[in-house]
């Protein structure tokens, strides 16, 4: 009777199908993002981007679905929710972004924003290695907490190049063009934020990792 109970029940390995499907997308936005930094078609890639946003929100709400009927979790209950939803709060993040953009009409980016963009997929990458390795974490913990440190190696760099881009952003506008001085330091604070939120994916993994290793 239990064993078919158990088969009616959200397979446990699907949480990690569905982790990959949610970190796939997350590296899709992350890309379009970058793209549309370096100058490609805002309006396509903003398009992209929130219909990616779209679908990983679908997701999001498998996993959480999926919490609350699985008889067996591969960890903790609570930390499937903090994982899906630090990652959903990453492509959140990137969607306010080109929300923004649009808002604003932005259709150039200032040489760091796009550095910025440059830290943001190699942040997305990163979690994405990491995500299928949760499958075996015991295995894989080293190679875990390696990323998760490179993740907030990422961060730290963001940081910089969010810092020296106010600075030169307040420079060059600051006095002669305040509207675009305000637009481009809203624009840095939000990409800072998509790093940031990868940061807490990071963290996740690195506290899933000391749980059960």
């Amino acid at each position: 009777m239990l064993g078919w109970f158990r088969a009616l029940m959200p397979r446990e390995d699907r949480f990690f199908d569905l982790f990959a499907q949610h970190s796939h997308i997350v590296v899709q936005a992350a890309e379009a993002l970058q793209s549309l930094l370096a100058g490609g078609d805002v309006e396509k890639l903003a398009r992209e981007i929130m219909a990616l946003e779209d679908q990983a929100d679908v997701i999001t709400h498998q996993v959480l679905e999926a919490v609350h009927k699985s008889f067996i979790t591969p960890f903790d209950r609570g930390d499937i929710k903090d994982l899906i939803q630090s990652l959903d709060d990453a492509i959140d993040m990137m969607r306010k972004t080109v929300k923004t953009v649009l808002l604003y009409e932005q259709k150039s980016f200032e040489p760091l924003m796009q550095e910025m963009g440059d830290s943001i997929v190699t942040a997305a990458r990163l979690v994405d290695e990491a995500i299928p390795l949760l499958n075996r974490v015991g295995v894989h913990a080293s190679r875990l907490q390696a990323i998760a440190e490179d993740v907030t190696r990422v961060e730290g760099r963001s940081d910089q190049l969010h810092d020296q881009g106010m600075k030169e952003l307040f420079l060059k506008y600051g006095h002669s063009e305040p509207m675009t001085f305000m637009i481009g330091r809203e624009l840095y604070s939000q990409l800072e934020k998509v790093v940031d939120r990868f940061e807490d994916v990071a963290d996740e993994i690195s506290g899933i990792v000391i749980e059960n290793v």
